[in-house]
């Protein structure tokens, strides 16, 4: 049985979500960036441009942490969401719970 690539890799088993003025960021234990959710803010609204996460975390639920965090962010600023971005739309239709945050 072969090595896997990305064995190596910190496991992501715990991340924080942290707002950084642009972009909200998935942070694993050890202070790495695992992925990001881009953004634009006018005033009472947060719009979602583009969300990325770092191969050699995919698969391992930093995507979804990462959107749930977000989005919990924006509700506790009382601000609404558009979801440009095609994963943070695709989460929220997943998820009815955040529906309430979009501005449709």
């Amino acid at each position: 049985m072969g090595a896997m690539s990305d064995s190596s890799a910190p496991s992501a088993s715990t991340v924080t979500v942290t707002d950084e003025g642009d972009r909200f960021e998935a942070r694993t234990d050890d202070g790495t960036v695992a992925g990001f959710a881009a953004y634009e803010r006018t005033p009472g609204t947060v719009i979602f441009t583009h969300t990325e996460v770092d191969p050699a975390f995919e698969g391992r639920g930093v995507g979804s942490a990462l959107a749930a965090g977000a989005l919990d962010a924006v509700r506790a600023s009382g601000e609404r969401v558009v979801a440009l971005c095609p994963f943070v739309r695709a989460y929220i239709r997943r998820h009815p719970e955040y529906q309430d945050l979009t501005t449709r």
